[in-house]
């Protein structure tokens, strides 16, 4: 087994030394209600680009047919949202300003489609929220910038259950020639250390609004 976070780290060590971000995903969300109307959690689909796809899923063909199944790929699921539950799944949700807690994930697994590696993965809240109008904001980005994180191009957010919302998703928008600067000159520690947050410029943003 092994772990995302180190697998990033490894990939970036491999590549292009202290350049972020190391790794590409492209990432869906489905924003969840209960049948009472409750916002209950947040429900995530991201896809990895093809040379952490190749990377992580090395070895992992346990009965040698060319083929990943879930059942295989189950143990490197388990491990990732166990490494992901220290950076908060990069999952950042606010309601009516006030930041929301997340329970640890359900219904996580893998699958491997066209050589990329998808994590599935459910994030229920701590307790369920009454929203009414209370603007409601999720945000996905690693703060440290070594996740680079885009929304799909189509279906990059979408509403499942309760009322009838109405959903906006805000792009980040693309780095200027002094961030990107930024970027290419700083290595992992400095992020931590002296840029802990310099991935929020770059999050994405999805907005829920209820009558």
């Amino acid at each position: 087994m092994r772990a995302l976070l180190p697998a990033l780290m490894l990939i970036g060590l491999a590549t292009a030394a202290n350049a972020h971000p190391h790794v590409f995903v492209t990432s869906r969300t489905e924003i969840v209600y209960q049948t009472d109307g409750r916002l209950a959690g947040v429900r995530q689909i991201w896809t990895f680009d093809d040379m952490f796809s190749a990377f992580a899923t090395q070895g992992l063909d346990a009965n040698g047919d060319g083929k990943l199944t879930r059942e295989e790929l189950q143990p490197l699921a388990q491990t990732n949202v166990d490494s992901l539950k220290d950076f908060q799944y990069f999952t950042f949700a606010k309601l009516g300003g006030k930041q929301l807690l997340f329970k640890p994930p359900q219904d996580y697994w893998l699958d491997f489609t066209d050589k990329l590696l998808t994590l599935h993965f459910y994030l229920p809240l701590s307790s369920p929220q009454t929203q009414g109008k209370k603007p409601l904001s999720v945000e996905v980005y690693d703060p440290t910038y070594y996740v680079d994180f885009e929304m799909a191009d189509k279906d990059p957010a979408s509403i499942s259950g309760g009322p009838a919302c109405a959903l906006n998703v805000v792009r980040p928008q693309q780095l200027t020639a002094d961030q990107q600067a930024q970027a290419l000159a700083l290595d992992q520690a400095d992020f931590s250390a002296a840029n802990p947050t310099f991935g929020a410029q770059f999050a994405n943003h999805i907005l829920v609004n209820c009558p």
